[in-house]
């Protein structure tokens, strides 16, 4: 239901803003500035991930902080993706693997709101990390809808790969 006293954004208005941003179905969302456990642990993952790419000898790609553009009133900015695409200047197909880190500012928008977009855009992986309590929730999206997983053993389009997240914490 679109509320008419609510403005509409879309995807030309967004791209003349400045700051960091999302826009869900027009609306849209500030980012707060990351803190260092939050930056500290997309630094890490990110390698973790691309050598378990590697082990994997998948040719799937993770990339951070790029605009996934979903519609023309939806751009989503995801902490880490694994694309088995290689994208232009933007994700413009849906992503194998979303990863978001969640803070107290950004819990509700990934918990709940980016849960459920991500749900209803068939993402294959959704994987949630929480940097203070040094753990994670990962979920695969079924014909029910996501389903809590609790190991990230991954079936990425033609290769398997298996993540261990758990070893993050060790390197803090």
């Amino acid at each position: 239901m679109k509320l008419s006293h609510m403005p509409h954004y879309t995807y030309e208005d967004y791209a003349k803003w400045q700051g960091d941003w999302e826009l869900i179905e027009g609306i849209p969302y500030a980012m707060a500035s990351p803190k260092f456990a939050h930056q500290w642990v997309i630094f890490e993952l990110s390698a973790l991930i691309r050598e378990a790419l590697k082990r994997a000898n998948c040719p799937c790609l993770v990339v951070g902080e790029l605009d996934w553009i979903v519609s023309e009133d939806t751009v989503f900015r995801p902490d880490l993706v694994i694309l088995c695409e290689k994208p232009t200047d933007y994700i413009r197909h849906r992503p194998e693997l979303v990863l978001e880190v969640v803070s107290e500012s950004s819990k509700l928008q990934d918990e709940v709101i980016k849960f459920e977009k991500y749900e209803e855009l068939g993402v294959p992986y959704y994987i949630l990390i929480y940097p203070e309590q040094k753990s994670w929730k990962a979920y695969k999206n079924t014909k029910y809808g996501f389903k809590a997983i609790e190991n990230l053993r991954l079936r990425l389009k033609d290769c398997e790969v298996e993540i261990d997240i758990n070893t993050l914490w060790s390197l803090a």
